[in-house]
């Protein structure tokens, strides 16, 4: 899979695990949830990171895919180095987390004119973002719910971008040439 193609997978991979087990298990402490949603985001910001320092990426994808693997790793640090901060405080930091990820998903569909389906993820990212934090009270089951539907969601799209990323006849012509 070329031009960020397994990026995507990769990510729509973690997304679904990481949503399964949220909503297996959502009445998961504060604690144990900051854990899921470190390690979720880790492994997603490594995976950009990975991206954003391989051959052949144009400028912009390459700072894209490094901003946002640095933004991930930044914020799952802070959430696996602090893990008994409240549900309120994690419900903050998912909240600006899932905004900033979903407008940068938005940017990257823009300018990756063949992955339109990663603009849904966008828009589903910024929602879940808007929702966790106008309501960040509601507590940390409901909170697990609404990510582990949302890390579904996303996770099922972005499988579904790589797919059709991966069988465009723009990819398939790059590949055999």
């Amino acid at each position: 899979m070329r031009n960020g193609v397994w990026v995507l997978a990769l990510r729509g991979v973690a997304a679904i695990v990481f949503g399964l087990l949220a909503l297996l298990w959502p009445a998961v402490t504060a604690l144990a949830l900051a854990v899921l949603f470190g390690a979720y985001v880790l492994v997603s910001g490594a995976v950009h990171l990975a991206a954003g320092f391989r051959r052949g990426q144009p400028g912009t994808v390459r700072g894209l895919f490094l901003l946002t693997g640095l933004l991930g790793v930044a914020i799952a640090l802070v959430t696996l180095l602090w893990p008994a901060i409240t549900a309120f405080a994690l419900a903050i930091v998912i909240g600006i987390w899932a905004i900033v990820n979903g407008v940068l998903d938005i940017w990257a569909s823009v300018r990756w004119r063949a992955a339109r389906l990663l603009a849904v993820v966008g828009v589903v990212s910024v929602l879940a973002g808007l929702l966790i934090l106008f309501r960040p009270d509601v507590g940390a089951v409901v909170i697990a719910q609404v990510i582990g539907a949302y890390a579904i969601v996303a996770g099922v799209v972005m499988l579904a971008a790589a797919w059709q990323r991966r069988r465009s006849p723009i990819s398939a012509a790059r590949a055999a040439g």
